[in-house]
């Protein structure tokens, strides 16, 4: 028997899936250092939500972040997720911009990648696994664990054979949701350790509440890694608590051999940054749920999905939302939901249920999934809900990359055009974020405010702070509303005041989120169904259709702007 090593999940999946992915670098960087001396397997510290978050919320430069923790961390290796060929995007990038994103994350301080693909499809992760090796790097492959009729214990150790002759050095079984059962987890580690010559990783989150359980089963069975989270960061949907994991396996075969007292400056620190952002935390994010063994929503997700229902001032049809996830994963073929196919899954099912009718509304990335531009569904998709949403469309058969023109030099000229390029990994930052990324790469972008915490009760609960107030000035009263920072309001379109309620001939934005494109102009006439928008809700790209035929009086949008649930966008007369 041997010792366990530890991954620490502090500074990417713990404040993922509990802060939604807010943690500035400015508070990593004064702990870093203690954290390089604690003898982790590794740091996990970029990758997943960090490269999106850190553009589109935070106005920092996730580059800049790798760099700064790699100038502290020198003993301990700096650990990635990636999306496979979705990298740390939504969809799937032509080879040449994954070869220099992976160059460049290595270049700039990434030891240890984590590779996976939403839908175990190996031909999504070969690639970026061939580039991270010729660099010298540590590859890990990913199983993203889930449980359906379509998968077993056969076929996830078939799955880890293929990434074992891919030349990976570990597997990780990633149980997103917290779905791994004691049993399971013994016979799926024991097998795996059985049937390949790969070390075996452990990534949970205790969503359901088994996961120390599992991850002492784990041990049992020859485990070699375990992700944990230093404990202010712990728990709910993040992962088993690193202290307390420690602490349990200390004088047994697998002792980690790490130091409690060390870790308790660790986790001092981090309780005061717990404190920090606990505006941010959401009561649902920090609990057990048993209902995850139900509806599979992993920690990141749950979230991400309150937060969407909160924007669309539904956030009473939750229950609804949760029983509609099963049945839109069965009509896709049983994917695990893990990013993209979680968000993928998630938007739809929200559109079914505030809709009262299912896939009414379809997403773009719906209909992609569907022609095969994901990849190979676990399952086969309900054919008649295939149907409905792509037609007679054959899908493609053939790896999705395979079929994607090179883009790196196309967005090196469009990004210099622009004046936004100043260092290579400025043209990759604008490859993954065209919509994005200029905003922020101009320097126009703007941090969000992050509130106080209460003084009552540690939390401040953002939605419940009014927005609408009557000012009394000298005896007179005025109605003022206030809009949060970072968020733009449609009233605020330059020298255009739309229409409120209903407008004859206006198109309304079917749900809260940002303007990605407008595809018309004043003047233009459009057809009923023409595509005249479209709305990026959740990350997801939905669009948004004349409702009948005419030409386009006025616009009271732009691309960029962040419309709400029933603002006017133009008016087609």
């Amino acid at each position: 028997m041997k010792g366990i090593k530890i991954i620490e999940t502090a500074f990417r999946d713990a404040h993922q899936s509990l802060l939604a992915t807010r943690m500035r670098t400015e508070d990593m960087l004064p702990i870093a250092e203690e954290m390089d001396k604690i003898g982790y397997f590794s740091l996990e510290a970029w990758g997943g939500a960090t490269f999106d978050t850190c553009i589109r919320y935070l106005n920092e430069d996730p580059w800049e972040r790798l760099r700064s923790l790699k100038e502290l961390v020198t003993k301990t290796p700096l650990q990635m997720l990636l999306r496979g060929q979705n990298l740390v995007g939504y969809k799937h990038y032509p080879d040449d911009i994954v070869k220099k994103f992976v160059e460049k994350s290595y270049e700039n301080g990434i030891d240890v990648f984590r590779i996976f693909d939403a839908l175990n499809d190996v031909r999504n992760m070969e690639y970026a696994m061939k580039v991270a090796k010729e660099q010298g790097a540590y590859v890990q492959g990913v199983i993203s664990y889930t449980t359906s009729p379509y998968h077993t214990l056969e076929k996830y150790v078939e799955f880890a054979k293929e990434l074992e002759s891919l030349e990976c050095d570990s597997v990780a079984i990633k149980d997103m949701a917290g779905l791994i059962s004691p049993h399971d987890t013994y016979e799926l580690v024991k097998t795996l350790k059985e049937e390949t010559d790969l070390k075996v990783n452990l990534h949970c989150h205790c969503t359901s509440g088994m996961t120390p359980m599992s991850y002492y089963a784990a041990c049992q069975a020859g485990v070699d890694l375990l992700d944990t989270a230093i404990s202010p960061l712990a728990w709910g949907t993040s992962q088993p608590p690193t202290e307390s994991m420690v602490a349990a396996l200390k004088d047994t075969p697998y002792d980690t051999g790490l130091d409690l007292k060390a870790l308790n400056h660790i986790k001092k620190y981090f309780e005061g940054i717990r404190k920090k952002y606990s505006s941010i935390l959401d009561p649902i994010a920090e609990q057990i749920d048993t209902d995850v063994l139900i509806y599979q929503i992993p920690g990141g997700m749950l979230s991400n999905l309150v937060s969407q229902l909160k924007a669309q001032d539904s956030l009473d049809r939750y229950e609804d939302v949760l029983i509609e996830m099963p049945k839109v994963r069965k009509d896709m073929g049983y994917p695990p939901l893990v990013t993209p196919t979680s968000q993928i899954v998630g938007i739809q099912a929200v559109m079914n249920v505030l809709d009262d009718e299912r896939y009414k509304r379809v997403s773009n990335e719906v209909k992609e999934y569907f022609k095969g531009y994901y990849g190979r569904p676990p399952a086969p998709v309900d054919p008649e809900i295939a149907k409905q949403i792509i037609g007679d469309e054959k899908p493609i058969d053939c790896r999705p990359a395979d079929i994607l023109e090179p883009q790196y030099a196309r967005y090196e000229k469009e990004g210099k055009e622009m004046g936004i390029i100043h260092k290579e990994e400025d043209i990759l930052t604008f490859a993954l974020y065209p919509a994005v990324a200029p905003k922020f790469l101009k320097g126009e972008a703007e941090a969000e405010t992050l509130l106080p915490p209460s003084e009552s009760n540690g939390s401040c609960d953002i939605s419940a702070i009014p927005t609408e107030y009557n000012v009394e000035v000298d005896g007179d009263q005025f109605e003022v509303k206030v809009v949060p920072t970072g968020y733009i309001s449609i009233e605020e379109t330059e020298n255009i005041k739309p229409p409120s309620g209903p407008v004859e001939g206006g198109v309304s934005s079917t749900m809260q989120g940002m303007v990605l494109k407008l595809k018309v102009n004043t003047g233009d006439k459009v057809n009923e169904g023409d595509v005249v928008a479209v709305i990026e809700a959740m990350k997801m790209e939905n669009d948004i259709q004349a409702a009948h035929s005419g030409t386009v009086a006025e616009i009271f949008t732009a691309e960029g702007e962040t419309v709400n649930t029933g603002d006017t966008l133009m008016i087609i007369k």
